[in-house]
């Protein structure tokens, strides 16, 4: 009897230190989330995914009913603050509005300090999930219709000056509309003129384009373009193009497809921190055309474009929208025209499956 009459524990009083004149602040319990809607407010139905730097909730908003995408901050062994690679996130995603990048509708907090969501438009679909439970494949003009959006999302970031640094098909979300976004900005950088060093050890594998394996510090947008190269012949052949399970595989893949590289072709080659590290077999021939003996000559011309070798050479998300492969027979379909498909991510305990380890070996960096 006595404890059901003690009143409710009072909150520990929160106090901030002065950075002016010294001494500490209290902080009311109405003012500590600052202008943050706190996480409570909203339902978790079920977990989604994993990000590069978080795991992925599919949620309800209780206050508007709205279904969103509740992505919790990774703080594994923060102890001062939010992550360098979630603030680049959180700052990216605030500033980017366009139809195919996944929207950033706030941030929301929950009891404690390394207790931070972020909460996002929900997609229905991620590409790396719908390609191992398709029935069937996307047809071409599916494809050529999903590959549009992933450019004039590119287009957008790479003329706000951003780099994605981890374009592959797991972080590409599609709606039951047919509208594709992409997601996952963990690893993207602003760049600016001249550029600067960053660290080559960026983009999945699969997907990483020729320089970064050869360890250039200068990062352009091309980087992006190549791993666009290999979403589209994903997409194209309903396998990964090159599924290198090292760097050297991943390098010699890459060779075998496209021709051993060389000063020529690839200015500055050769000074590459990793060149001397490799020692790359002749391959005098591009094999694109076998590989794809089935595609139009407009498709081989903008797969070439993509894979071309030299960065300052490979096709920009602009050059590729006026593509004539887009142009041709089977003509893109519209997006409210894409199928709609189950939805497996929703499902709470998939089973383990061998499209479950390939989706794994996919998303890894």
């Amino acid at each position: 009897m006595a404890e059901a009459a003690c009143p409710e524990q009072e909150p520990e009083v929160l106090r901030l230190k002065r950075l002016r004149g010294g001494g500490f602040f209290p902080v009311p319990p109405e003012d500590r989330l600052g202008r943050c809607r706190s996480v409570k407010e909203f339902e978790k139905l079920n977990r989604i995914g994993e990000g590069t730097y978080g795991i992925v909730y599919r949620a309800r908003d209780t206050q508007t009913d709205e279904i969103v995408a509740l992505k919790k901050v990774r703080m594994d062994k923060e102890k001062d603050g939010i992550p360098i690679s979630s603030l680049r996130e959180i700052t990216l995603l605030l500033k980017l509005r366009h139809p195919n990048i996944v929207e950033l509708k706030e941030v929301v907090v929950g009891n404690h300090l390394e207790s931070i969501f972020l909460v996002m438009g929900y997609c229905e679909q991620d590409l790396a999930s719908l390609l191992e439970n398709m029935q069937t494949p996307f047809s071409e003009a599916q494809v050529k219709c999903i590959i549009l959006q992933v450019l004039k999302g590119l287009q957008y970031l790479h003329e706000n000056f951003i780099i994605h640094r981890d374009l592959k098909v797991s972080n590409l979300l599609m709606t039951d509309k047919g509208c594709v976004k992409i997601a996952d900005f963990g690893l993207a950088r602003a760049h600016g003129v001249p550029l600067k060093p960053m660290t080559p050890k960026v983009v999945t594998l699969w997907y990483r384009a020729p320089e970064l394996l050869l360890g250039t510090t200068t990062q352009t947008t091309g980087i992006d373009m190549w791993a666009v190269g290999c979403i589209l012949a994903e997409l194209l052949a309903h396998k990964p193009l090159l599924p290198g399970s090292s760097e050297i595989h991943q390098i010699d893949l890459i060779v075998q497809l496209l021709g051993t590289p060389n000063e020529n072709i690839w200015p500055g080659f050769s000074k590459l921190p990793l060149v001397s590290q490799y020692t790359l077999r002749k391959q005098p021939y591009n094999n694109l055309k076998h590989k794809f003996p089935w595609l139009s000559e407009a498709g081989l011309r903008l797969l070439n474009f993509l894979f071309m070798y030299d960065p300052k050479k490979r096709a920009t998300a602009g050059d590729c929208l006026e593509s004539s492969y887009f142009k041709e027979k089977p003509l893109p379909c519209e997006p409210e025209l894409m199928p709609t498909f189950p939805h497996h991510r929703n499902k709470r305990a998939a089973p383990a499956s061998a499209g479950a380890e390939s989706q794994g070996k996919r998303s890894k960096p």
